[in-house]
């Protein structure tokens, strides 16, 4: 847990509340905190299995679970090639698309092209959405209402991740969905009054939660299939939240998979888990029991040289 980035912070609670319910269950738990010269400390710690508590870069993006790997620890969450893919929004975007799965169109901006992201912008429109092209926990994004405003923007965004994304603006009701496994536990609709649901408003209050969300069964059923098709398009594993709109037009489109989503006490795989009959205890021990290595074939004769 800890790790490098600016979503530190959320990682310690995130740690912090999976060791207690993994102590309260009786595991013996040793508290790793991220940051240079990880591999040392885990060779230190001499532990069985890896459960990954970090967010954002340096920890979601699959460098971690790369050394984890070549230390031939186990781990929860999802594998290398995934963690990667899912934290390039871009990228997954293109994925997503190549499985026919709808997401909002956009763009790509590097913090050298800020001043002529209004040329790229084309007729994509206003409002638009600006935020870091690999990022989490809503850091650096920003509704855009006009040109004028475009360049200051993305700047703030590749802040946190050296290119921004610009995307079309889809009004409706914001949901996620949570995955463990291969299967959907459930949904929840994040209403917080505001143009977008940043971070202030994802840990400091003032949003309301309802779990299932306020959707018809059928709409429902659909946006928790189309979740799926996306967490498996990516090649997740182990547990997932996929973000997504449910669109006042009818149509609903994908934002982002989550591969490492937040555990702490406000975080919303917890509350999808509650209404799904899983205590937090039982949802963190169903993730450590998922914990693996990516099967990846090793030549003998290559280990005996």
């Amino acid at each position: 847990m800890g790790g490098w980035g600016e979503e530190r912070e959320i990682s310690v609670k995130t740690g912090e509340g999976v060791s207690a319910a993994l102590e309260a269950r009786g595991h013996d738990v040793t508290r790793v905190f991220a940051g240079p010269g990880l591999d040392r400390a885990l060779r230190a710690a001499e532990i069985e299995v890896a459960f990954i508590a970090l967010h954002g870069r340096m920890g979601e993006d699959g460098k971690v679970q790369g050394l984890l790997e070549v230390l031939e620890l186990p781990y929860t969450g999802s594998g290398v090639l995934a963690s990667a893919l899912a934290m390039n929004k871009p990228f997954a975007k293109k994925l997503f698309r190549l499985h026919n799965l709808p997401t909002p169109c956009g763009y790509t901006v590097s913090r050298d092209d800020a001043e002529n992201a209004p040329d790229a912008h084309l007729d994509l429109g206003f409002p638009c959405v600006v935020k870091p092209a690999c990022g989490g926990s809503s850091f650096g994004l920003r509704v855009v209402h006009r040109a004028a405003d475009l360049a200051g923007a993305v700047r703030e965004a590749c802040r946190f991740g050296g290119q921004a994304l610009v995307e079309r603006m889809v009004k409706g009701r914001e949901l996620t969905v949570g995955i463990l496994g291969d299967r959907v536990l459930g949904s929840c609709e994040i209403a917080h009054g505001s143009a977008a649901f940043d971070y202030e408003r994802k840990y400091q209050g003032g949003s309301k939660y309802f779990v299932p969300p306020r959707v018809s069964a059928t709409r429902l059923a659909n946006i928790e299939a189309l979740a799926l098709a996306a967490y498996r398009a990516l090649g997740c594993r182990g547990y997932g939240r996929v973000d997504l709109i449910s669109s006042e037009s009818d149509n609903d489109v994908l934002l982002e998979v989550n591969t490492l989503p937040g555990m702490t006490p406000m975080s919303l795989l917890p509350k999808i888990s509650r209404h799904a009959g899983l205590e937090f205890e039982d949802l963190v021990e169903a993730i450590l029991a998922q914990a693996a290595l990516d099967d990846v074939a090793v030549r003998q004769d290559a280990l005996a040289a």
